[in-house]
């Protein structure tokens, strides 16, 4: 989602795309056995008393479109769920209610009622109703991301927030995402005057940065590069498998039954995840354990090896404290990181290079300020980055546009609450269209222009990535925001400014630039961006 996401970005929609297959629930539904169609039966009762006590005099709820009984509105959504939902708020308003199956569902377009739920409720609003395949793959959602609200999940916050995404943490593992990085560069180097796909190679560039930031101490070599590939395997296809449409997730009635087989495909992924991960924090911790205390020579490997993973064995050993932090809670805080580090950060800087693509001036504006900043002898360090004011901009302006993950994670409330005016009951799953927000006419000058000067004005340096700005939320807002924005900032800029200053890029010969979208987990292109590299250094020395 992740998403961005932002690293652990608890802004994200799984279990929404491919509502066009509605067709394909319904086949599946009416075909179960008579037993469960009696469930079905049942639900369909309850949701005609549901209907009826909402006519007597019940809380009043939000405007919304009509549904068919037992599906709701389902079988009239569009695949883009984000536009979907934009045009329908141009009918029903800025908070509209939709039915989908036996859950209620709210969907909020403006900044205000955002800052309703997500600042002046965001106690009652702190919840998550995870799908199956997320809370399969999660050992019930006790990670960041679907953990309900309550001390077990705030020490896992606190956990990532101040120990690895502590300016400390960053800094101590600065080295290894350089390797991977100037590694990046090398690569796309020996490919010079062929056609790359962009995506694709940003995928794999922040896989292997995320896994070295993990555990780069602990692997080397061959053997980092096959737990790599593997993981990457494991991931796409969990991102797959939660991009399905599962029955389960709209009919929990139906859950035990499984009929589509997902949920033991979900146990299965995790079991292959767990025979890479165990291995690796085992065999940390064996390390550990053989240290000999005030052994100078460990002192100074200790020193070199600040990877995630050491900071989190670290504290789950600290003052004999090991109940903080479990090792399934570790696990989970590694598989957050792996799935939100790779998608939304890769997807950030492969919409910036479309939109630089299809605005020459921008990407020369972007490589005259790196000229400036970095030198034509030199290649981008991370402190070249704050001095990179233009360039930041360019990523600003891409989340915006193009925001990783146009709906946010559903926030459900603890307890029914008055949110502009309607009553939003107890368990509602309640979704910020940030696509629609960034894109509003009222909020934004030109909105559909990629217009990155529109963040070095003066008047508009508050929108920043803190989620204090309801008009500018591409990593959410509120106690459940994206928890790992110090990283995701850090390296879509990084990976993003030495693709520019190293190459210059163009389209191959008879290829159009194509910006269409595609709903998914994330916000990706639907065709991959495929660019032409060429050297932009004179000095061969830098690329090797």
């Amino acid at each position: 989602m992740s998403s961005n996401l932002g690293l652990v970005d608890d802004e994200c929609s799984w279990w929404w795309y491919g509502h066009n297959n509605i067709s394909v629930y319904i086949t599946q539904v009416a075909a179960v056995s008579s037993g469960t169609a009696l469930l079905l039966a049942v639900l369909v009762v309850c949701w005609w008393v549901s209907k009826r006590w909402n006519k007597g005099g019940g809380p009043t709820l939000p405007p919304g479109p009509r549904g068919l009984p037992l599906v709701g509105n389902l079988p009239f959504l569009e695949p883009d769920l984000h536009r979907c939902f934009a045009k329908l708020a141009q009918i029903y308003g800025p908070i509209m209610k939709l039915q989908l199956g036996p859950k209620l569902c709210v969907v909020l377009t403006s900044p205000s009622l955002a800052r309703e739920v997500l600042k002046v409720h965001d106690a009652i609003f702190a919840n998550r109703d995870p799908p199956l395949v997320a809370a399969t793959m999660t050992y019930g959602g006790i990670d960041i991301v679907w953990s309900p609200n309550g001390p077990q999940w705030r020490m896992m916050r606190r956990v990532f927030a101040h120990e690895m995404m502590s300016n400390k943490s960053l800094e101590a593992c600065y080295n290894l995402r350089r390797q991977e990085v100037v590694q990046m560069v090398k690569e796309v180097y020996t490919k010079i005057g062929s056609p790359i796909n962009i995506g694709e190679v940003m995928f794999l560039t922040m896989a292997n940065l995320i896994l070295s930031m993990l555990w780069g101490g602990t692997l080397q070599g061959d053997e980092k590069s096959s737990i790599g590939r593997e993981i990457q395997k494991v991931m796409r296809e969990t991102i797959d498998l939660a991009a399905k449409p599962n029955i389960s997730d709209f009919f929990p009635i139906l859950a035990s039954f499984d009929i589509q087989g997902i949920e033991r495909k979900a146990k299965k992924l995790l079991s292959r995840m767990n025979h890479i991960i165990d291995p690796v924090i085992n065999q940390r911790l064996d390390q550990m354990d053989q240290k000999e205390e005030g052994d100078q020579q460990g002192a100074d490997e200790k020193k070199e090896r600040k990877d995630f993973l050491q900071y989190l064995l670290e504290l789950k050993q600290r003052d004999g404290k090991a109940s903080l932090l479990t090792k399934i809670q570790l696990k989970v805080l590694l598989q957050d990181i792996i799935g939100a580090g790779t998608d939304t950060t890769s997807t950030t800087v492969e919409w910036a290079m479309a939109e630089m693509i299809q605005y020459p001036e921008v990407m020369r504006k972007a490589q005259d300020e790196l000229e400036q900043v970095v030198g034509m002898d030199n290649i981008v360090e991370e402190s070249h980055l704050p001095k990179l004011s233009y360039l930041n901009a360019v990523v600003k302006e891409s989340h915006r546009l193009h925001p990783p993950l146009p709906l946010m994670f559903s926030h459900c409330p603890s307890m029914s609450c008055t949110i502009g005016g309607y009553t939003i009951l107890k368990g509602t799953n309640v979704f910020v269209n940030v696509w629609a927000m960034h894109r509003d006419p009222n909020a934004w000058e030109s909105p559909l222009t990629f217009l990155p000067e529109r963040f070095l004005s003066d008047s508009n340096n508050n929108y920043d990535y803190k989620g204090t700005n309801f008009s500018y939320l591409p990593f959410g807002s509120g106690r459940r925001m994206c928890a790992g924005v110090p990283l995701a900032e850090k390296m879509s800029l990084y990976v993003l400014a030495s693709l520019l200053h190293t190459f210059k890029w163009k389209l191959p010969d008879g290829v159009n630039l194509d910006l269409s979208e595609e709903f998914g987990i994330v916000l990706k292109k639907k065709t991959p961006l495929v660019l032409t590299p060429t050297p932009r250094l004179s000095n061969v020395k830098l690329y090797s």
